[in-house]
């Protein structure tokens, strides 16, 4: 798909984004494994979050869609059937990273598969951990991808030992791989990272019952970057989910890309119902930091545990800025529309610490910087991010430029191409409906003059 965005005078409005795709991943899987009937409203529909709910439908679980509301009905920890064909994880990383765990704690022969973009992206990061606690996981080929194998080990006496994992990275995925292993041990799974991650699968865990404990680290990831002790979380055993009504926040990193428009075109732009879990808002820090305005109205905590609240962002005088260390956990998602902002701003614009880009549905470092060359920036790539002087609002030509087959830089090219002096054209853009699949219709109702064509 093709799309032709038109320089755009006005970006301004009031939208509901998809839900958290993060959280929505994380509903199915536990409602899968609960007891009971539960109500996910407010989930996320792009095609990750459906190769989820395709996934734990192959396992024997009955899940249905009415009226914007998935039903699953639990089969619990030990209602799972293996599956009669490989799982396709499709584009989905944490559909893969996070199911491998699940079937290696519950002893589920499976293989595990994905497309072109998934099946080139690394795999070890969960098998490794999983191996070092006894489950017999394997990934495929010398750079360790998918397909995934699981081969079925019931073993009570390795179950029955306390589990302490080390991370090398702070991953949400990887964290949340072991604790869904942990759900079928008898004894502790204790997991200590080098950074905060995000946390919605310990929220999510104690609103259906289960206990778990994690450090001070979560709720203020910056500000304990430099305690003595690293972030931990502990998952005691015991727990039987149970299901029940679960509200998904607006997903933070969909909102990005409308607060970015309003931010660059020089409107004012407000965002509902959005998640404002902190391990997640570090791109509101750093809006602040360039001198954007940030409002945040309607504060409260759903029932998955996550706090949300009405995003509101007004333009100021954008400056560049430095993101790196314990932030990059916060916002890796948005690093490269932030990027696209930079670029508008005054001054130097600065990512470190961020390897991890390297390895998403694209190389984001790679593709952000493609970006930025097509706008006129003279970027520099760096192993762990680039750096950049911003145009200084001196505006930018037309361009045509390419999604690389991954969702989120086709939206920060979309984005890019309002603040452009002519057309500018995306080809690949089909690529956004893995997390946003209304994206073009939400800009136009904002003043986006957007057209696609199938060629």
């Amino acid at each position: 798909m093709v799309m032709r965005i038109q320089p755009s005078a006005t970006f301004s409005g009031t939208a509901v984004v998809p839900g958290d795709k993060s959280v929505t991943h994380r509903c199915l899987l536990f409602s899968a494994i609960a007891e009971g009937t539960s109500e996910i409203h407010g989930g996320g529909t792009g095609e990750d979050n459906r190769s989820t709910l395709s996934a734990i439908r192959s396992l024997g679980v009955e899940a249905s869609e009415e009226g914007g509301v998935i039903r699953v009905v639990g089969r619990g920890l030990r209602g799972l059937v293996a599956p009669q064909e490989p799982i396709d994880c499709g584009n989905s990383g944490t559909t893969a990273r996070l199911m491998v765990g699940m079937l290696a704690g519950a002893g589920i022969p499976s293989t595990l598969i994905g497309d072109e973009s998934l099946s080139g992206r690394p795999m070890a990061r969960v098998a490794d951990p999983l191996k070092e606690l006894g489950y017999e996981v394997e990934t495929t080929g010398a750079r360790r991808t998918m397909p995934l194998h699981v081969r079925a080990t019931a073993d009570t006496e390795r179950d029955a030992r306390p589990v302490r994992a080390v991370l090398k990275l702070a991953s949400a995925q990887v964290k949340s791989c072991i604790m869904l292993s942990g759900l079928y041990r008898s004894a502790v799974t204790q997991i200590i990272e080098p950074a905060a991650s995000r946390d919605h699968t310990e929220r999510l865990l104690r609103a259906m019952g289960a206990r778990v404990e994690s450090s001070a680290h979560y709720l203020d990831p910056v500000g304990m970057a430099s305690a003595d002790e690293l972030p931990h979380t502990t998952l005691h055993p015991g727990s039987t989910l149970r299901g029940g009504r679960f509200e998904v926040p607006g997903d933070i990193s969909s909102a990005a890309f409308l607060l970015v428009a309003g931010l660059l075109v020089g409107q004012g732009v407000e965002v509902r119902n959005v998640g404002i879990n902190p391990t997640r808002t570090g791109i509101l820090d750093v809006f602040r930091r360039m001198g954007a305005n940030v409002t945040l109205a309607n504060r409260r905590v759903l029932s998955t545990g996550e706090p949300v609240a009405d995003i509101s962002v007004a333009p100021g005088v954008l400056s560049g800025t430095v993101i790196g260390g314990a932030e990059i956990p916060l916002l890796i998602d948005e690093i490269p529309v932030l990027a696209v902002l930079g670029a508008a701003g005054r001054g130097e614009f600065v990512v470190r610490d961020a390897e991890e880009l390297r390895v998403k549905e694209s190389d984001r470092v790679a593709t952000t910087a493609a970006i930025l060359r097509a706008m006129g920036v003279q970027v520099e790539e760096r192993p762990d991010g680039l750096a950049f002087e911003g145009l200084g609002g001196a505006g930018w030509d037309g361009f045509e430029v390419d999604a690389f087959l991954d969702h989120r830089i086709g939206m920060a090219a979309a984005v890019a191409a309002l603040g452009a002096r002519s057309e500018c054209r995306l080809t690949g853009a089909s690529a956004i409906a893995v997390s946003y699949p209304d994206f073009a219709e939400t800009m136009r109702r904002f003043g986006a003059a957007i057209d696609e064509d199938e060629a």
